[in-house]
């Protein structure tokens, strides 16, 4: 594992975290400053995924 995975599966938590205390709280604001961090988590990861099977090769 890559630190561009190990960072982005950490957002992709944080980000999950947010945007459900967003919906318990309902404070739209952080429920989309979640779902955005998340989301950004994703492709940090997936980017990390790409490296390690270039790398992998």
């Amino acid at each position: 594992m890559n630190k561009d995975q190990v960072k982005g599966r950490v957002e992709e938590v944080k980000g999950k975290v947010k945007e459900a205390a967003g919906v318990i709280l309902d404070d739209k604001g952080m429920e989309i400053e979640g779902n955005i961090q998340k989301n950004v988590g994703k492709v940090q990861s997936g980017l990390g995924d790409l490296k390690h099977d270039i790398e992998k090769e």
